[in-house]
């Protein structure tokens, strides 16, 4: 994976790619949601299956702090807890799904991170919040058929 020049930091376009997407999820609950968002990363070596479980029990010593914004979650745990790789992945749920987030539940996006520090992802991230308020983005996310749609743009916006 090639880093970008910003200093050292990855693009959101250089964190994600088809296979740690997973779109129209049916869960049963946001357990449920983070496991399955999440399982493309175990399944390519981005992150340990313990790493999933930190996230969840995070989750439950300390809220739902992972719901950001109206609608998003960004899953993500400590490094040590088992990332491998930085990337993110991207989820949809067919089913929007309450986390316990008076303001912004139901979570209907999450952006599962993997981060082997607490800097590479920062302009993936900036990134990734700039496009959570671009209507386009929200569009594509709710209509992709395929994960390549959802590539697509970003590559056209050259994130």
């Amino acid at each position: 994976m090639a880093m970008s020049d910003k200093g050292g930091e990855y693009m959101l376009r250089e964190l994600t790619d088809t296979k740690l997407m997973k779109l129209g999820i049916r869960a049963i609950d946001w357990q449920d949601a983070i496991r399955q968002a999440a399982q493309p990363l175990v399944d390519q070596s981005r992150i340990r299956e313990s790493y999933v479980e930190d996230i969840i029990q995070g989750v439950r010593d300390y809220g739902p702090y992972i719901v950001l914004t109206k609608n998003v979650a960004l899953p993500h745990a400590r490094p040590e807890a088992g990332a491998l790789q930085d990337a993110i992945g991207i989820a949809t749920l067919e089913t929007p799904v309450n986390f316990g987030n008076r303001d912004n539940d139901p979570v209907k996006y999450l952006f599962c991170l993997s981060a082997t520090d607490d800097e590479k992802h920062l302009a993936g991230l900036a990134q990734l919040a700039e496009l959570l308020e671009d209507r386009n983005f929200l569009n594509i996310l709710d209509h992709a058929r395929t994960p390549d749609e959802i590539i697509a743009y970003l590559d056209k916006l050259d994130c």
